[in-house]
């Protein structure tokens, strides 16, 4: 098995209203416990809104801290599962399966254990 880290871009702004959050979020749960059932979910978390991150950038010889995680964007990682699958293809499958659920894009990487 391989480790795959799915991340979730999450635009930039308010959640949408109660009830569509609700559907979502009843959505993921969905999906993050199908994850489980087939033993393939390492780790599955939200994180906090962007304006809580800090940034630590080398500058030379020294590191500049800058609020947020990026410079310029609409969209931020706005939580991500770590899981375990055979291939890029399977857990592709679970990535489409989660922005389903999500109705967000789902980045799919490969963890690289070196």
């Amino acid at each position: 098995m391989a480790r795959f880290l799915l991340s979730v871009y999450q635009p930039d702004g308010p959640p949408p209203p109660p009830p569509a959050l609700e559907e979502v979020m009843k959505n993921v749960r969905g999906v993050r416990q199908e994850m489980e059932d087939a033993g393939i979910l390492q780790l599955a978390v939200g994180l906090r809104p962007p304006r809580a991150a800090k940034v630590a950038r080398p500058d030379g010889d020294s590191v500049l801290v800058t609020d947020g995680p990026f410079a310029e964007t609409k969209e931020h990682i706005g939580g991500f599962s770590l899981i375990d699958a055979p291939d890029f293809e399977a857990a592709l499958a679970w990535a489409r399966k989660l922005a389903a659920a999500t109705t967000l894009p789902i980045e799919v990487r490969a963890i690289s254990e070196g």
